[in-house]
């Protein structure tokens, strides 16, 4: 083989090879989907959310929760396309769909190609005798906040703030509670980030030394 010809083929290899890494790219770049609030049509908040059998369905706000209750069929059409958007969003497993408890890592069974944590190993038991028991449960033990807003790190399950509102905040680890309760306005926006959008109002009063509760 000519010199020439080597030097076309490997041109061809490289462009090929460049091509195929700029597409991986673009692809990974490509924005998600809009989340809307099935009743007002705004942008949704992945940190508003409503129970269902099928899973957490996400609004703009409290009271567009009361309306989505109130007539969960008239907005069944937006709820699909709302889950269409998620589809192909990360979320993790945060409680267990036996106890609801925050789950541990290192307790888990592999259920349709997907790991499904608990909190302990006597919940895997309690799911795999009647796994329908628990399908609602478990469509909703998961969590959009893949992040830590102050490190940046994964969160921990087990690793949370409590807000005045029922809902709940992820670390990577203890320590990182203070800093959110201090400088709210520096951190939350790395929350908001990940489409969870928390009132600077809903924390808790810092205190000295103050940790997430870890469990």
């Amino acid at each position: 083989m000519s010199h020439r010809v080597c030097t076309f083929l490997l041109a061809a290899a490289f462009s090929t090879g460049w091509t195929l890494a700029l597409a991986a790219e673009e692809k990974e770049k490509k924005p998600a989907q809009p989340v809307n609030c099935p009743v007002s049509g705004k942008p949704a908040n992945l940190h508003i959310s409503a129970a269902t059998d099928d899973g957490p369905v996400f609004f703009c706000s409290d009271a567009c929760i009361d309306a989505y209750k109130k007539d969960p069929a008239k907005y069944a059409a937006k709820v699909a396309e709302q889950r269409k958007a998620l589809a192909d969003r990360p979320k993790v497993q945060v409680t267990c769909p036996v106890l609801g408890n925050p789950v541990d890592k290192k307790v888990f069974i592999e259920q349709d190609g997907q790991k499904v944590y608990f909190c302990c190993k006597d919940c895997i038991d309690k799911f795999k005798a009647d796994p329908g028991k628990y399908k609602a449960r478990l469509a909703n033990s998961y969590s959009y906040q893949l992040k830590c807003p102050v490190m940046g790190g994964d969160i921990d399950p087990a690793v949370f703030m409590d807000l005045t509102n029922g809902r709940r905040v992820f670390f990577c680890c203890p320590a990182c509670a203070e800093p959110l309760t201090k400088e709210p306005d520096k951190y939350l926006p790395k929350l908001a980030e990940q489409g969870i959008v928390v009132d600077a109002k809903t924390l808790p009063k810092p205190t000295k030394d103050k940790e997430a509760k870890k469990e």
